[in-house]
Order: C-alpha cells, then sequence, then structure tokens
C-alpha cells in the first residue's frame, strides 16, 4: 500500500518537473540544430537546389481519394520546387499498409495533374513513418541530398531525424495556409520528436527495406 506522505508528493512533484525540464532542453535541442535549414516555399531563390525532393505523406480522403489540405500543400510545393530546377526528383513516401488505402499514388496522380511527369516521380510505399522515410530515402533510395517538403510543425523533427540517420536534408515549409486542428498537430510534435530523438540515437528501429532502388544511376 503506498502512502501518500507531504514528503513522498513533494519527491514525486519534483521528478515530474525534472522530467518534464529534461524533455524541454531535449526539444530545445532538436529545435536549435535544424533551425536554420528551413527555407520557406516563397523564397524560392535562397533555397539551395538538391537532387531530389522527399514528400512525407498524409492522409487522404477515403471517398474522393483526392489529398487533404495539408498532403495537398505538400505536393504544390514540391512541384514548385521541380518547376524551378530546385530538385531533379520527387520522392512521394507515405502509407500503404491496406491495399485500399494507397497515399504515394494518389501523390503521384495529383502531381501528374500539376504537370510533373511520371518518370521523375518515385514511390515510396512504406513510408509510414518519418523515421521509416529517412531510413529508407537513404537505404533503399540511396539518396545523398534532399529537400525536405512538409508544413514547418514537422519540419523539425523530419530535418533532425533525415540528418541524424546521415541524410544531408534541408526543409522547405509547406505551411500555405492555417489547417483545422493545428493545435493538435502542434502538441503531438512534443512526444513524436521525442520519439524521433530514441529512434535514432537509442533504438534504431529497422523499418521496412527490400531490394535497392536507386533513384539515380551511377
Amino acid at each position: 500500500m503506498v502512502i501518500f506522505t507531504k514528503k513522498n508528493i513533494s519527491i514525486l512533484f519534483a521528478a515530474v518537473l525534472l522530467l518534464i525540464g529534461f524533455c524541454a532542453v531535449l526539444l530545445l535541442v532538436a529545435h536549435n540544430t535544424v533551425g536554420d535549414m528551413i527555407y520557406d516555399y516563397k523564397a524560392m531563390d535562397e533555397i539551395p537546389s538538391k537532387s531530389a525532393a522527399i514528400v512525407f505523406g498524409a492522409s487522404i480522403n477515403p471517398n474522393t481519394r483526392l489529398p487533404s489540405d495539408i498532403l495537398r500543400d505538400r505536393i504544390v510545393t514540391a512541384v514548385d520546387l521541380y518547376n524551378n530546377g530546385k530538385v531533379d526528383k520527387i520522392i512521394m513516401s507515405g502509407d500503404n499498409r491496406v491495399t485500399h488505402y494507397n497515399e504515394p499514388q494518389v501523390m503521384q496522380r495529383y502531381a501528374m495533374l500539376l504537370s510533373v511527369p511520371e518518370e521523375d516521380i518515385v514511390l515510396d510505399y512504406a513510408g509510414r513513418r518519418t523515421y521509416d522515410t529517412c531510413y529508407r530515402a537513404k537505404e533503399i533510395f540511396q539518396l545523398n541530398d534532399v529537400i525536405l517538403v512538409t508544413q514547418e510543425y514537422h519540419l523539425y523533427r523530419a530535418l533532425y531525424t533525415c540528418n541524424a540517420i546521415g541524410l544531408d536534408s534541408i526543409g522547405v515549409s509547406a505551411s500555405r495556409q492555417e489547417y483545422v486542428d493545428q493545435f493538435y498537430y502542434d502538441l503531438r510534435e512534443i512526444p513524436a520528436t521525442l520519439l524521433a530523438m530514441w529512434q535514432v540515437h537509442i533504438s534504431h528501429p529497422e523499418p521496412i527495406l527490400g531490394e535497392k532502388e536507386e533513384v539515380f544511376e551511377n
């Protein structure tokens, strides 16, 4: 039986504060590490060129099979980078763990509607997590330098993860509007970023791999 004395409560409270402080420091480190790597999509001339853009998947409408607002803005931003000669290829990385839900295919179709040639779009069907996308970009698609395309709230985690894995990355924010549930997305990034730091530095999980699919021939 646990007896909650004033001393026990004080110790517990101090431990909680210490844990919160430690997590806050980790988040600050993650943000400060990659803050200078983030570019605005509107300042296209300032964005360095890289070999490919990686578009992180997001939800699609199950009825219309169209990208959500968040995903559409990511695709449009990547297409802008492609059209301005900042990248030669676009990697569409998303979830396709079930046959009736195929984020990469929807992303490809939308980019092709925006006149990107099919041969310059590469599909990554196993990008279930940010960590998986970064890992597979390096190990499966043999990429060395990329531009990550996602909303700013997600870019910090994506950049930290990809660079920690060894993928030379910068990011372009696809935040082109105000999004519904933005507060939820911001809040979710706190545990997600801490988990990402655990994955790249401690647990090193291995995602779904497979045969290498080099995007650029040597």
